[in-house]
């Protein structure tokens, strides 16, 4: 009977053991790198804010993948391997995707020195040149016209 109770209590402190071998994972790193990935069913929502299932069993993927000594970057690799490129939210900022972190900002400067070209274009004031000489009926008729007097 002794031996029995000393089995079962080594065979519990055995089992306690493995379940506290894994490292208790902090919420907040789940979050961050569930944020990073894309819901494969939402698609325009992140792991972390996508309400749905499938996103729920990617977040429980993240959090035991993490508890078994996995760092963020080693699940974002998983990821990656298991869905494509197509899985991050923001690509990496290397070979051809460098070009959706330059050409906005290479578009804005663009498009900044355009509109200061047309402002300065708007702004120039012609040469003035001598005004043109008014003959003297004109004359006359615009004394008269603001005079109010009589019209012919």
């Amino acid at each position: 009977m002794i031996r029995v109770l000393l089995t079962v209590l080594a065979v519990s402190t055995a089992l306690t053991g493995i379940a506290g071998a894994a490292s208790p994972v902090d919420e907040r790193v789940v979050h961050d790198v569930a944020a990073q990935l894309r819901c494969v069913v939402c698609q325009n929502l992140s792991v972390a804010d996508s309400p749905s299932e499938t996103a729920n069993q990617m977040r429980q993927i993240i959090r035991e993948r993490l508890a078994a000594g996995e760092s963020p970057e080693q699940v974002r690799a998983y990821f990656v391997q298991k869905y494509g490129q197509w899985i991050l939210l923001s690509p990496p900022k290397e070979g051809f995707n460098l070009l959706v972190w330059v050409v906005p900002f290479v578009g804005l400067g663009a498009g900044l020195v355009l509109v200061a070209v047309v402002l300065r274009r708007w702004s120039r004031k012609p040469a003035a040149g001598p005004p043109t000489p008014v003959d003297p009926a004109m004359r006359e008729r615009i004394r008269r016209e603001m005079s109010g007097g009589p019209r012919p």
